[in-house]
């Protein structure tokens, strides 16, 4: 069993989690993920490692609360005890003789961009993070980029927090300025992955993205989460989670998502009423 050791509130709908699990936090990369159930009865899910500490053996979760599961594991507490937590899961993110990067973050996906910021910052290498947030309410790790990157750039779309626009935005107007990189991260919702790798495309700039499709075995065997990369099936699980932003259909990645939206709502909304009884 794998017990819950710390429990923060990062804003309304996002939740940290420390969680007692030595032989994962040995070998953990940034980059990777776990798949967790919260009890014998509960879905599989795969959530990114936001942190490590291989000598308090730990690893910190950082979700989400948009469906069942989710809804559950944040009912839980300082104490309690998952059913399943497996990992490191996927490749971890190649950092090797890049001296100069980008790392773009948007929303919820800052806790997945985080370590890799984090791990760049301590090899030496020059790394600016371009953070995104819908508003100041729902904005997380804002010190912990700052503590670990060469520059800084917080987004917000209402203004309310840093610089009023797009996360694309901050990365052209870095670009154009004369800032050049070995290599563009992106780690986020779609459609902003989308946006940020049509844009390096244009500058001829390496960019890779980090693709959280729907998982379930954490294998390659039930195909969940599959995706068209180059033209080539590839599945994020096994083969990813990161991969070419330049040649991901994102289009087909998006349209699938939404395919199980409607089921995700109904399946939060059960669970939500089951606790509010």
């Amino acid at each position: 069993m794998y017990q819950i050791i710390k429990k923060k509130i990062l804003n309304p709908t996002v939740t940290l989690m420390e969680i007692d699990a030595p032989i994962i936090a040995k070998k953990a990369m940034p980059g990777q993920f776990i798949i967790l159930r919260t009890d014998e009865c509960g879905e599989r899910i795969p959530l990114t490692i936001a942190d490590f500490d291989r000598e308090k053996g730990t690893i910190t979760i950082i979700f989400q609360i948009v469906g069942a599961t989710t809804e559950a594991l944040n009912h839980m507490e300082e104490g309690d005890c998952l059913h399943d937590f497996v990992g490191p899961l996927g490749r971890a993110t190649n950092t090797k003789d890049k001296k100069k990067v980008a790392v773009v973050g948007g929303g919820v996906g800052c806790a997945i961009a985080y370590p890799v910021v984090k791990k760049f910052h301590e090899q030496g290498s020059e790394v600016h993070a371009i953070v995104g947030f819908r508003n100041k309410d729902l904005v997380i790790l804002e010190q912990e980029f700052k503590n670990n990157s060469s520059k800084f750039v917080l987004m917000s779309d209402d203004g309310s927090c840093g610089e009023k626009g797009l996360v694309t935005d901050a990365l052209k107007a870095l670009i154009d300025s004369g800032e050049q990189y070995d290599e563009v991260i992106t780690i986020g919702p779609l459609i902003m992955m989308k946006f940020v790798s049509k844009l390096t495309k244009e500058y001829g700039i390496k960019t890779v993205a980090s693709m959280n499709p729907i998982m379930i075995d954490g294998t390659g065997m039930c195909g969940g989460c599959r995706l068209t990369v180059g033209g080539k099936t590839k599945f994020a699980c096994v083969d990813g989670p990161e991969f070419d932003g330049h040649e991901i259909d994102f289009d087909e990645a998006i349209a699938r998502s939404a395919m199980y939206k409607p089921f995700e709502r109904e399946a939060h909304e059960k669970v939500c009423n089951l606790f509010n009884a």
